[in-house]
This record gives C-alpha cells, structure tokens and sequence, in this order.
C-alpha cells in the first residue's frame, strides 16, 4: 500500500473551484472521497449547494465576453500550456485519480492522463478550425455566410467512473469554442477534476473560463441544469438519471447533450481468431472494472466457437490479478465503493436462477470494494443479466447460429453505444459495421478511443458527441448572415407587400 497519494493539504481551501480559486462550499453537509482499495475515508468536504452554483455561473457569465471575444489563435494558445502543465503533472493527477476511483496505476498512467493530456493538445490545434460555410451569393442579390458562434455558460456533469478524461471531454470542446463552463463531477470522486481546473488557470485561462462545483446532484446538479443563465447542459451518466436531466432542461428551452447507459454487444464470427476473440473479450469486459459504459457486456459466439470460447474466456479470466491498484503488477483494482460492489454482486445473484456462473461470482474476503471477473453462460436473451447495464466486471456469453441471428440478438437491447464483431470475411465486417446500431463499432477489437474521432451513443445512448471537431457541433451555434448588395430602397420582394404603389 505504499506509494499512495495523500490529499489532506490538497483541497484545504475547500472543494469548489469558482472564479479561480478554490473555495469552501455552503450547503452545510459534508462528503467524504472514500480510497475504494481500503474503505477509508482520505478526505472530506463541505458539498456545494445553490449558491455555490449561482456563484460559479455568475463567474462564468461574467468571462464568456471576453472569452468568447479572443481570437482562436488566442484560445489555441492557452490550450497548447494547458496541455503543457497537465503533462507537468502527470504523476500527481495518475495518483490522484487511482486514489479515488481504485484504477491500476497503469490504467492511469496508461490511458487515463496521456488520453486527457492528448485531448487537450488536440483541441488546443482544432479550436483554429471552427469554420463556417464560405460567403457566397445563393440570391442574385445578396452574398450570405455562416458564422459559428459560441453558446455561452455551459453546465456539464460528469461521473464518476473517468473523472479526469470526464472533465477533459466536458471542459475542453466548449472552452476551445469560446464558452465557459460550470463543471459538476460525481460529489465521490472530485479530486482530479478539482486539479484539471487549477491547471486550466495556471496555463493563463482567464478565471471564471472554468469552474468546478463539488455537489450532489439532487441539489447542486439539478439547479444547475435548470439555471436560467446555462445556456447548454452537457450530461454524462445512466440513461435513467439522463431522463430527469431532459425533463429539467426542457424547462429553460436549452441545448442538450447526453452520453448514457450502454451494454455493449461482441459478436464473434465463425472464422474470427479464436486467440484474438477471447483476449479482446476479457480486455473488453474488464477495463476500469467493467466500469465502463463502452466495455463489453455481451460475447455473442457462433456456434462452432462457442464451447472453445466459453472455456478461453473463462480461464483467462481466472489469471487476472486483483490487488492493491498502486501495484504496477494489479490487473483489476476494486469498484468504486462498497455499495456499487453490492449493487453488482445482486446482478449475479439474481442470475443464478436463470444462468450459470462459469466462473468468479463472488467478492474477496478484504477490505475493498473489490469483485471477481465473472462469466455467465446460459441465460435468456430477455433475462435482466443480459438487458441491464451492470457496470462491473461481468460478462455474459450466447451462442448463435445464422449470422442474421448474430446481429439480431446484438441490437436487442435499448442501448446503442459501442459494439464489436471478430471475423477475418470482409464482407461480415462490412455488413457488422453497417447493421450494429451503436456510436462506435469496432472490428477485431473492443475499446480504444482517438481524440480525432467521435463519441456518443443511438438510443437510450444519448445523443451528440464527445472528443474530436464533431463535439463542436453540441457547443455552437450557427448564424446565417445575409448582405444587400443592390443598395435599392425598394426591393424586388417589396411587391408582396405594396404591390404597384
């Protein structure tokens, strides 16, 4: 357990960010980051409440002028030193968020902190390319273009399972943009979005540009989404709680973005690597935990394969190291609290009704929040372990006949994210990726996102997207603007309103 990160000093000045500096909350509760490795709390705070909110927004309006008024060389600048000073950090943020979420250090050091760093250098080139239509004269008698625009104070939530690459995917579209931002991360997991902001600011952006509020979302987060002066809301989470959201931007008429629930589908094809399909399987279905609203949920398997995959699956599983995560040698580090565990442990246990536990199926006998990598094989393709997002480390196998059936059964959920296919035919591939209707499909893989490429879901996914010049769609707006070019006082279409007078 050596080599942990220790907050105390940390966030002394409290847990919100607003205007530039850290500050206590106000809504007289207090919240504990609870280290998932060893149940223990390592820090607590006071909960941000609506004033904190109102506050962090007023901030945010008051920057968005000057902000938004910059050049994009201007922005671009400020974000090629942010990514500079988060690379500085780099050690201190894999800590940070292997602390409070219980990821592997290399998952952090790996994925989590390259993956933001790299993201904030890629809109640090894109925030010069927010471009509209060229000019050009669509009627004989004007010239007309299309500016894009920024929206202005964005309310974003994210959750917990990424805090950092949450903050970065939320924060860093809307700020190369032009807009400003009030952030509310998961109240559990606040330390790293907390750091991201800091470094916002140290790398010359102007305060108010970005501002954290550390709060529950039945208080913090719901006034925030159903603030009059948050122009968008940008929400990350469960597709039931990303409903509740809809409803109360509904009531401001404002722009909306939501990435939701997944349960990803991994169709294995009769001619796909075997090797290949059940590394990819584990791999997929284990990162973070399986908590991961991309990771694959579901192996569908051809018939002729399913045996020998079932079987591969179940004793790769077997070797993953489960351990403290500031182990470089741990594969799998806990879930995210105690109650999560549980909540994914009664998954399981429901399903011993109805399927077979292959392997895993329990929790170890320690201190932390962790659970075994679980297969279930046997269940029905309407049974709960199959339909419901889980968000732990268990996957289910299927079997399939036709390739017909194969696609069928993976679109039958409500969710429409991510999914996969195994095959070396390119033509399955080619009808895999025109037929799974997800956000993602990946071919002979499962998992691996680029900065230059979009993410978002179909469905009960959620709608717009994250990372790449996509995103820019979700944060402007597009103007048409229109010039006379005649200088006439009276024109041509007057008639329709004078006729011969």
């Amino acid at each position: 357990m050596g080599n942990r990160y220790h907050v105390p000093n940390r966030f002394a000045e409290g847990a919100q960010y607003i205007g530039g500096r850290l500050r206590p909350g106000t809504s007289g509760r207090t919240q504990a980051v609870v280290d998932p490795a060893t149940g223990a709390p390592v820090h607590r705070y006071e909960l941000a409440g609506p004033a904190d909110v109102d506050a962090a927004v007023a901030a945010a309006r008051a920057a968005f002028p000057r902000w938004a008024g910059a050049t994009p060389a201007e922005r671009s600048e400020a974000l090629h030193r942010f990514a500079s000073v988060l690379a500085d950090r780099a050690d201190e943020l894999a800590r940070a968020e292997t602390l409070q979420c219980g990821k592997p250090i290399r998952l952090t050091t790996e994925f989590d902190v390259p993956g933001t760093i790299d993201n904030t250098a890629f809109f640090a080139g894109a925030a010069r390319h927010l471009q509209g239509q060229s000019a050009g004269e669509y009627s004989a008698d004007h010239t007309s273009y299309v500016r894009r625009e920024p929206i202005g104070v964005i309310g974003s939530i994210a959750p917990w399972n990424y805090p950092l690459q949450m903050a970065a995917w939320k924060i860093l579209p809307a700020i190369a943009a032009g807009n400003t931002v009030v952030l509310k991360p998961a109240e559990i997991t606040p330390l790293t979005s907390l750091m991201f902001a800091e470094a916002a600011t140290d790398a010359g952006i102007p305060d108010g540009v970005v501002n954290v509020v550390s709060g529950a979302g039945r208080d913090a987060g719901e006034h925030l989404v159903a603030h009059p002066d948050v122009a968008m809301t940008s929400f990350t989470g469960s597709t039931a709680v990303g409903r509740r959201v809809a409803g109360l931007a509904a009531s401001t008429v404002k722009r909306l973005h939501l990435e939701l629930g997944g349960k990803a589908p991994f169709v294995v094809f009769d001619d796909a690597d075997a090797d290949a399909a059940v590394q990819g399987a584990v791999a997929g279905a284990l990162i973070n935990s399986g908590q991961d609203c991309t990771a694959a949920t579901r192996v569908y398997v051809q018939r002729p394969l399913y045996e020998e995959l079932t079987e591969g699956i179940a004793d790769v599983m077997a070797t993953v190291r489960l351990g403290d995560p500031f182990d470089p040698a741990t594969d799998l580090g806990p879930l995210v609290s105690a109650a999560h565990r549980d909540r994914v442990a009664a998954f399981v246990d429901r399903a011993r009704g109805y399927a077979t536990v292959v392997t895993g199926g329990s929790a170890p006998k320690n201190e932390g929040a962790y659970y075994r990598p679980t297969l279930i094989a046997g269940a029905a393709q309407d049974s709960e372990i199959v339909q419901s997002e889980i968000f732990g480390p268990v996957l289910v196998i299927l079997p399939f006949d036709s390739d017909d059936e194969g696609l069928a059964l993976a679109g039958d959920t409500p969710y429409g994210l991510a999914a996969s296919a195994g095959t070396r035919d390119v033509f399955r591939a080619g009808r895999a990726t025109r037929e799974l209707r997800a956000g993602c499909v990946w071919i002979n893989d499962h998992i691996p996102i680029i900065s230059e490429m979009p993410h978002g879901g179909y469905r009960a996914s959620g709608f717009g997207k994250d990372m790449s010049a996509y995103s820019f769609e979700e944060y402007t707006q597009v103007k048409h603007v229109m010039y006379d070019n005649t200088a006439v006082v009276r024109k041509d279409w007057h008639r329709t309103v004078f006729g011969d007078r």
